[in-house]
């Protein structure tokens, strides 16, 4: 009987309690990971200034980084549910740690993208196995014990903005290096996570042996229905990535054009949909333990489509409130949506995290080069129009099995 298998079974009612203190830690370190891969965009008008990097040169440092952070991870993924790692989790964060080492003292542009090569694996490491650790955390709280793991992340993405102007503004490429302090936390936390992730594992070894229980782990869970439905469900979360990029990547210039902003006041703006992204995604989870995961989200698209499409058409003040709101229901489907897959197909926990999460943000640095296109060929303020009628492919989330038949189904 495989470890795999084991950790793949659901936790029944009443036997598993919801650890609260792992969910917190392992939460803690998504922020510390993904607050550590947002240096490096952060960095982009430092590195331009001081090694008089073109746009292409920044376009290849953004693109090394997110290939390797987010299509790794449905690979990492596969193997990790055929053999969990616990000790995986320190092991990629040190990859991390010596990624920010190298981006802080790094002499040349090459030296920069090996650098990012290695943060990114770091990162591709951690979300599959992160999202493992929620769920084997969660007891019967799974969409709660996920939007504890991803408002981590989320926030850590947040605080890019901050990042720039408070350390590397003043600093410069060398203040990078207080950033190693923030990657050596993390990778002892996650000793910590990784002992806690063994002995659960022995336990539930034990358990099973004990009670006479077998572990019941579909040979070949892709059935032609549930890859379908899956298909369909990455094609929703794709099109929420396209959205969120076109807004982070490109709402900062379509605010200068159209209100006449600064770039700090832009940026303001960017922040408060980050920040009402991450605690919308604090209360999806717990939204759909309570309404059903299909119901999230449908709302969490249909309810952002009236907003999204209204807000270049408004004020500056209606549209930072529009924003806020946007972010916040968008997002909230951010952890639902791992869940959702993961309870589709059981058993694949780190390959369902890797490709609803990992291929996600891929696909979202794809749709900033389309999008950047767009804007070349028709301008910004008309891209920035379009992107908003994305949210309305959620109408197709009709399709997709509600959780009764969904378990009916696994």
């Amino acid at each position: 009987m495989s470890q795999a298998a084991l950790t793949s079974q659901p936790f029944k009612k009443g036997i598993e309690n919801t650890n609260y203190k792992i969910l917190v830690i392992i939460g803690i370190c998504h922020l510390l990971n993904d607050s550590l891969q947002a240096v490096v965009p952060a960095m982009f008008p430092i590195l331009e200034d001081s090694m008089g990097l073109t746009f292409t040169q920044l376009g290849i440092i953004a693109f090394s980084l997110n290939m390797v952070a987010s299509v790794m991870q449905p690979f990492v993924g596969v193997v990790t549910d055929k053999k969990p790692m616990p000790y995986a989790l320190p092991i990629g964060l040190t990859s991390t740690l010596i990624g920010v080492f190298g981006l802080a003292f790094a002499p040349s542009f090459i030296w920069i993208v090996f650098s990012v090569l290695f943060i990114g694996l770091g990162s591709a490491v951690f979300h599959p196995e992160g999202s493992r650790v929620a769920h084997m955390a969660a007891g019967t709280r799974r969409g709660l014990a996920q939007s504890i793991y991803q408002v981590g992340g989320n926030t850590g993405q947040a605080l890019a903005p901050v990042i720039t102007a408070l350390i590397l503004v003043p600093l410069g490429q060398k203040g990078a290096a207080w950033f190693i302090i923030v990657a050596a936390m993390a990778v002892f936390l996650l000793v910590y996570i990784a002992n806690w992730y063994t002995q659960k594992l022995q336990l539930d070894v034990k358990s099973v042996k004990r009670k006479g229980q077998s572990a019941v782990s579909a040979e070949n869970p892709f059935t032609r229905k549930i890859v379908l439905y899956l298909v369909l469900l990455l094609f929703l979360i794709f099109a929420r990535s396209w959205y969120v990029s076109g807004i982070t990547n490109y709402y900062a210039f379509f605010a200068i054009e159209s209100y006449d902003f600064s770039i700090e006041k832009a940026q303001g703006f960017l922040f408060a949909f980050l920040v009402a992204g991450a605690v919308g995604t604090f209360f999806g989870g717990p939204l759909a333990d309570r309404f059903g995961k299909r119901n999230v989200i449908f709302f969490s698209l249909i309810g952002t489509a009236p907003f999204s499409i209204l807000m270049p058409f408004v004020s500056p003040t209606i549209a930072f409130i529009i924003l806020t709101i946007t972010g916040f229901i968008l997002m909230s489907s951010f952890s639902v949506t791992v869940v959702y897959a993961q309870e589709l197909v059981p058993g694949k926990i780190g390959l369902m995290s890797g490709l609803t999460v990992g291929l996600a943000f891929g696909m979202g640095a794809i749709g900033s080069i389309v999008l950047g296109y767009l804007a070349d060929q028709i301008g910004i303020v008309l891209t920035i129009i379009l992107t908003g009628f994305l949210p309305l492919l959620g109408v197709l989330t009709l399709l997709l099995p509600n959780d009764t038949a969904k378990k009916g189904m696994a």
